[in-house]
């Protein structure tokens, strides 16, 4: 009897996004990513020794009701070439559906979200496939010296997320994509400016070697950030118009 034995190879990464978030009425609102992530490779331990991915990323919300918030993106994924991690240079654009339950309680949020993504990737051939991934996670926030989030909170975040995709060539034969744990906390320093620091593990099952990622996760986010430089602007004005 035989017995095989995917090899497993372990790489830590550094995850960077920026998101800027524009409310445009109570029940509409939009969303731009812009991230990089860098990685380690088995000759190097430096989590910034290769810049691997780049993306933009466009959103729109609709929030049905006040538990529900359907949303949709479209993306460019810049995957480039790097040998030494197994990945090749892999453009992707992704579009996707995703629906968020969130259960609202007294000192803490938890949310469960549902995504499908239609990603439209280059293989090793130069031919595009289409992959389908359904994502399911569910999201854990807990103030810490505050009931509720706002300017000065602290906050504790949580998550888990399973992926799950179609057999392609370019992603593999697996059903199963990956697990994605979060563990870690932010900062409101406004209303509209937040810092997010989290940890996060990621388990990738794959045909011929399975990856484990440990990754430092920084996310700045801006809310209304143009809405509200322009009224600051515009109050200033008032201001000295006024003196004057």
């Amino acid at each position: 009897m035989n017995f095989s034995f995917a090899q497993t190879e372990t790489y830590g990464q550094f995850w960077n996004e920026l998101q800027f978030n524009r409310t445009l009425n109570h029940k509409w609102s939009t969303e731009l990513n812009i991230s990089s992530s860098y990685s380690s490779t088995e000759s190097s331990s430096n989590i910034f020794q290769n810049n691997i991915q780049r993306s933009f990323r466009g959103w729109g919300h609709y929030y049905l009701t006040p538990r529900w918030k359907l949303s949709s993106f479209v993306a460019y994924y810049n995957n480039k070439d790097v040998p030494e991690i197994g990945q090749y240079k892999s453009p992707e654009w992704r579009f996707a559906l995703q629906g968020i339950y969130y259960f609202h309680k007294t000192g803490y949020t938890l949310s469960t979200r549902m995504r499908i993504e239609l990603r439209h990737m280059r293989n090793e051939d130069y031919d595009y496939e289409n992959v389908l991934r359904y994502r399911q996670q569910i999201k854990y926030i807990k103030p810490i010296n505050s009931k509720v989030l706002r300017e000065g909170v602290v906050y504790a975040v949580a998550s888990d997320e399973l992926f799950f995709k179609s057999d392609t060539k370019v992603t593999g034969v697996s059903f199963f994509d990956r697990n994605r744990l979060n563990l870690g906390g932010g900062y409101l320093f406004k209303n509209d400016i937040q810092l997010e620091l989290t940890y996060a593990n990621e388990y990738l099952p794959r045909d011929n070697r399975n990856q484990i990622i440990n990754a430092a996760s920084l996310t700045l986010i801006f809310n209304n950030l143009l809405k509200n430089i322009n009224k600051k602007l515009h109050h200033k004005n008032e201001i000295i118009t006024h003196d004057e």
